[in-house]
């Protein structure tokens, strides 16, 4: 099942996940109608042996019902609604609230920079922003989770567990596992399940304190009634309990097998992943923080009723990778972890590490030739080879920039710093242009950035990038809105836009506005591919100019390709040459393709593949393939909400 498949299934998850709450909550209010009937329902006294439930009965407590019925559900609905504009903020703000502490992007020490590498390099092979990173430091057991409304507000948190002890494999197996939750839309789906579980929960909540405070009440005359109340609160709220831990073990169990599967699939060490699984079985930790509402977001779950697990059995889990695993195995391993010296694994990963940040030397791209077929399959699933091609790419990172880009004081001008031209008079007005706007001292980090480092690699500019972006998601909302404004002034300075700007900007335009309505960013829509036909033959032009913008047949033939590939109609000449002449104004061209994208974006998750398929048939036409196509396919790509794996070019073809 590829990832546009896994989006649709994801959709259909959502309705069902929406179906069964919607039962839940006709449950809770069927069950909160009867108990209020029978403690407050006004009714003629009847004989004894006499049904009391009769259609008079009824009759004369319409108004009770209607009220009941209103208020279960309006505070069921505030309840979710409370919870989930509380986690407006992403996955940081779950986190936090775990007790998580953010991993600084420059840090030096050796575990959360092997952690922070590992992120990193998984981010960058799926084609996703890198999230921020989170260290749950009272946390002895192992376990991590993955939270927000989409890739661009992603985090993930990791145990002190499982920083010290689990190697390098098992955190690749681990972080891999917490992206294929990123990438199967597993996450936007597990906020909506805390909020609707807080919704159905909030009753038993409110029934509690009801009791509490005629409990510490000295005045309880006359108060059955209330009394009454707050016990049909909690009832109703163990209710809801009941139901929302089986939909919540319902609708998570499948989706760890999944991950675990992908996980498999970006490292192809399952021997990672296993490994992981295999400690926490043997060491029988489980979270101190509270999790309920959190648990079916975890790594691994502790010991509960299989009926309401969120995860399958350790052991069928470990089986599933390694199909000869004794679970007699587990004690030899707990032996193992507690014969092992920490001092001594920690001294170990610490030298590792100090090799690992030396790879800033590293010479030359290098890399894989891009082949639409694996690209295809990758998406959302990237492999081992994607997997080393970004190591490669951050390794090749030159010292100053990567310092420079996890770092909060200077990641924005690292932003500032791609931007900049090699026109010394359009240099120099970019940079009176950055003083303007945002200070002396972001001025002098550029021009800083620049003296060491004049000319980037062409193959490093958009993973430097994605390695900035975490910086944004802390700073205030005015200052990302004025530097959007400054991206735009930035790149129109000289007149013209670039393939390399415009794939800056709409990368940096598309991550600060999913940051400021996270839950609005989607994976898909409904509408169908025939219906934008002309944006999507827009978006097939821009590649195919960009690609051969001196060669017009070439360029012809690119698009026609991808038209072909669209299935809709046959192009015609006229078609083509009109497509591609409203290419060729080097300053509207771009503003073309955002009202395309706008409009793409929308798409079905199958027709988005239909569309993906078609770009690759276009930069690919003829069998040369160069950076610009590669950056402005995956700036195209993120605009659609789709994961496009990293693709490394040969070094001949890097402009």
């Amino acid at each position: 099942m590829n990832f546009f498949e896994q989006q649709d299934r994801a959709q259909r998850r959502t309705r069902w996940l929406l179906f069964l709450f919607g039962l839940a909550v006709l449950a809770i209010v069927l069950v909160m109608n009867a108990i209020v009937l029978v403690v407050f329902g006004q009714a003629e006294p009847v004989a004894a042996g006499e049904p009391w439930l009769t259609r008079e009965f009824l009759a004369s407590n319409v108004a009770v019902m209607v009220w009941t019925t209103v208020l279960t559900v309006g505070l069921i609905g505030l309840g979710s609604l409370y919870r989930t504009l509380g986690l407006r903020d992403g996955g940081g703000a779950v986190a936090r609230e775990l007790g998580g502490t953010r991993v600084d992007g420059d840090t030096r020490d050796p575990l959360r920079r092997r952690l922070m590498n590992v992120v990193e390099e998984i981010a960058i092979a799926s084609g996703v922003p890198v999230p921020e990173v989170y260290v749950l430091e009272q946390e002895a057991g192992i376990n991590a989770f993955a939270a927000g409304y989409s890739p661009d507000d992603a985090a993930i948190a990791v145990t002190r567990g499982a920083l010290e002890q689990l190697d390098r494999d098992e955190l690749q197996g681990v972080v891999a596992h917490e992206f294929g939750h990123v990438l199967n839309g597993d996450m936007r789906l597990n906020i909506r399940l805390m909020g609707m579980l807080f919704g159905i929960l909030v009753m038993a909540l409110i029934g509690q304190r009801v009791l509490l405070a005629m409990s510490l009440s000295r005045n309880n005359r006359n108060a059955g009634g209330i009394v009454a109340a707050g016990v049909a609160l909690i009832v109703v709220g163990y209710i809801g309990l009941f139901f929302g831990r089986w939909i919540r073990a319902s609708v998570s169990r499948q989706r760890e097998y999944l991950a675990d599967a992908s996980a498999v699939q970006f490292t192809r060490q399952p021997e990672g992943i296993s490994g992981a699984l295999k400690k926490i079985g043997a060491a029988h930790t489980e979270l101190g923080a509270d999790t309920e509402e959190v648990g079916h977001m975890l790594f691994a779950s502790g010991a509960v009723s299989q009926m309401f697990s969120t995860h399958p059995p350790l052991v069928q889990r470990i089986q599933a990778i390694e199909p000869g695993f004794k679970p007699e195995e587990l004690e030899a391993i707990r032996e193992q972890m507690q014969k092992d010296a920490q001092a001594r694994r920690v001294e170990k990963d610490a030298q590792a590490e100090a090799q690992e940040r030396d790879r800033g030397s590293t010479e030359g791209p290098g890399g894989l030739l891009l082949n639409p077929e694996r690209l295809m399959e990758n998406i959302g699933d990237p492999g081992l080879s994607q997997i080393l091609g970004a190591g490669l790419l951050v390794a090749a990172m030159p010292g100053p920039l990567e310092r420079a880009a996890h770092s909060d004081a200077w990641g924005v001008d690292v932003l500032l710093y791609l931007l900049i031209s090699n026109d010394p008079e359009v240099r120099d007005h970019q940079l009176l242009r950055i003083a303007g706007t945002r200070g002396a001292e972001s001025e002098s980090h550029v021009r800083t950035l620049l003296e060491a480092e004049p000319e980037l690699r062409p193959d490093l500019r958009i993973p430097l990038l994605e390695m900035s972006f975490p910086v944004l998601r802390h700073r205030p909302r005015e200052e990302r809105r004025q530097l959007e404004g400054l991206i735009d002034e930035l790149i129109r300075a000289d007149g013209r836009v670039s393939a390399f700007e415009y794939a800056t900007g709409r990368l940096l335009r598309r991550q600060l506005r999913d940051l400021e309505q996270p839950e609005r960013a989607r994976a898909g829509g409904r509408d169908r591919l025939a219906r934008h036909a002309a944006h999507a033959q827009d978006t097939l032009a821009v590649l195919a100019h960009h690609g051969h913008p001196d060669d017009p047949d070439k360029a012809r033939a690119a698009l026609r390709a991808g038209v072909l590939a669209l299935a809709i109609e046959e192009p015609t000449d006229e078609a083509i040459a009109a497509a591609l002449e409203r290419t060729a104004d080097e300053a509207a061209w771009a503003e073309g393709l955002d009202r395309a994208l706008e409009a793409l974006d929308a798409l079905r998750p199958a027709d988005k593949q239909t569309l993906i398929t078609a770009m690759l048939a276009t930069i690919t036409h003829g069998g040369q393939t160069i950076v610009a196509e590669v950056e402005l396919l995956r700036a195209i790509a993120a605009s659609l909400h789709v994961p496009l794996p990293v693709a490394e070019m040969p070094a001949a073809d890097a402009e």
